[in-house]
């Protein structure tokens, strides 16, 4: 006879993260910055409490089991109780990207076929622009203003009271949809990922380990990442199952606002894409001494790579970049880059170097590298490949099959579209995206590798590299730059800068300076628009 387990078979749900909130931190507290720039304080009891009267409301108003309940909000209380309560009773939350346009959240909102829209009232302009092109059961307004809501929308405040504290769970599978999240589309139209109770719950815990953001009950975490983007990049979820206390932004993300909502709240955490970051970066080296943040204040970032003078810089502030690297499909952390036991006593320029990558899988996550033709390519940090990865909280397909045939490999690994090194120790050296790759006289070019070194000249604040073509060389570097404020840069101070770090044939040959790179709604550099604005460049 063979030996069985004698383990219960217990689902890995979010129910039981919206019990342990309510059940071990009922007192942490929940601070919302308001659209006046007021603070909204609350607790863990009452987010609990209001959950479930959600929850409550929306089976009693008839949403079923599958349905998608759509969010159009701002990172504070409310989205939060919706990320609780919504997939306790067995819908979905399908968080949507006020960033878009409104002609492609309308086709998000109808592919998704999302039933029911919960939005911020301050938010009600952008509505009005495409609900012409969507049809919803109910619209429930969040008066976050302190405004009467119109009486064609259902008031949330009045919402939850139709719905019971008591309300009773439904039985849910581990494996059943909780979150939906589309791509932002920068390659043709947004892909829907749906991300199930087992995934949200193993992404959970992975990112709370010591080895990874070791997020606790002791933090003070702040999300910038919004929260409609890949689940604030999962630290609402953490942050509630380990019972560690919020402060979500609200619709302030500039500098000033951020620095001055981490110094009142000794936020320990924070997280968003690099152009937060460098933001940040110029308001505190204009006055060094404004603000008096947490010892060691760890901020997360991805999104891009980030230049090591970033990580200089921030390290005088006493507050330490942790470079992460992830996407939509990987829901969506995939690596973490810390810096791992026996490499702690290597010399500062040494630490930097690993810090700087993108990092080290997080447990249950594999990657590989492979070639063109998909065969793998040596863990050697000098050959480059196309990243692919695998894991419980890495899609496998996308929302109704759709525009997946070439995004999975024939064994099933998800083909990130990432070029990527990763060297002896397992760190991932993110290269480029296999589209901004720039191939110059048979040479690959990372694109990325020159951006994060111009990002490093004193008088940069931003920098984007294209391929732009050449009628010699196939291709050749474009340098798009952003300088700081009273700053002039030439061409020959960027190249003359870069010389010594890069072979000759690197080194772009012309450098275009603009006021600003276009971004996408997630704030990434939008390459695509810059390659249609220098589609005909002239070389000299």
């Amino acid at each position: 006879m063979s030996t069985k387990s004698t383990m219960m078979d217990y689902p890995l749900t979010l129910t039981n993260i919206v019990e342990r909130l309510g059940l071990y931190y009922p007192a942490t507290e929940v601070v919302s910055r308001m659209p006046d720039k007021t603070l909204h304080r609350t607790t863990y009891s009452d987010i609990h409490k209001r959950a479930k009267r959600l929850a409550s409301a929306l089976s009693k108003n008839g949403i079923k089991k599958g349905d998608c309940v759509a969010t159009l909000m701002w990172n504070h209380y409310a989205h939060l109780e919706a990320y609780l309560g919504i997939p306790v009773m067995g819908a979905v939350i399908h968080t949507l990207n006020l960033r878009l346009s409104p002609e492609d959240i309308a086709y998000i909102v109808n592919h998704a076929e999302d039933k029911v829209l919960i939005i911020d009232d301050i938010l009600l302009p952008l509505y009005e622009q495409f609900k012409d092109q969507v049809e919803f059961k109910e619209v429930i307004v969040v008066p976050l203003s302190g405004a009467d809501v119109i009486s064609q929308y259902t008031n949330y405040e009045e919402y939850l009271k139709s719905g019971d504290e008591d309300f009773s769970y439904p039985v849910i599978n581990e494996n059943d949809a909780a979150g939906m999240c589309y791509t932002s589309g920068t390659t043709g139209r947004p892909k829907g990922v749906v991300y199930s109770h087992r995934s949200t719950v193993l992404h959970s815990l992975a990112e709370s380990m010591a080895d990874a953001l070791a997020i606790s009950q002791f933090d003070v975490v702040t999300p910038v990442v919004p929260m409609f983007h890949a689940n604030a990049w999962g630290l609402p979820y953490t942050s509630v199952l380990v019972g560690a206390k919020q402060v979500l932004p609200g619709p302030h993300l500039d500098a000033e606002s951020l620095l001055d909502l981490y110094e009142q709240e000794q936020v320990t955490l924070s997280a968003g894409v690099p152009t937060i970051w460098m933001a940040i970066k110029q308001a505190r080296e204009a006055e060094p001494d404004r603000w008096k943040t947490a010892p060691n204040m760890r901020m997360a970032v991805g999104g891009a790579a980030v230049p090591e003078s970033l990580f200089r810089a921030f390290d005088a502030f006493d507050m330490k970049i942790i470079q992460a690297w992830g996407m939509t499909e990987t829901g969506p952390l995939a690596t973490l880059g810390l810096v791992k036991k026996g490499l702690e006593n290597e010399d500062e320029g040494a630490q930097y170097a690993y810090r700087i990558k993108q990092g080290v899988a997080l447990p249950f996550v594999d990657i590989r590298i492979v070639d063109e033709q998909g065969v793998e390519q040596p863990w050697d940090g000098k050959t480059a490949g196309n990243a692919e990865l695998r894991g419980p909280w890495v899609t496998g397909a996308y929302h109704k099959n759709e525009g997946a045939d070439d995004k999975f490999s024939k064994d099933g690994w998800l083909k990130t579209g990432d070029v990527c090194q990763i060297d002896e120790e397992g760190y991932v050296k993110l290269t480029d995206r296999t589209k901004d790759l720039v191939k110059s006289g048979g040479e690959w070019i990372s694109s990325v590798d020159l951006e994060n070194a111009i990002m490093g000249h004193p008088d940069v604040l931003e920098a984007a590299v294209i391929a732009v073509a050449h009628p010699k060389w196939d291709e050749r570097p474009l340098a798009v730059v952003v300088v700081k404020e009273g700053k002039v840069v030439t061409t020959s101070e960027i190249r003359n800068f870069l010389e010594g770090q890069f072979a000759k044939i690197w080194l772009p040959d012309a450098v275009e300076m603009i006021d600003e790179i276009p971004k996408t709604s997630t704030g990434k550099f939008m390459k695509l628009a810059l390659r249609e604005q220098y589609k005909d460049w002239v070389w000299d």
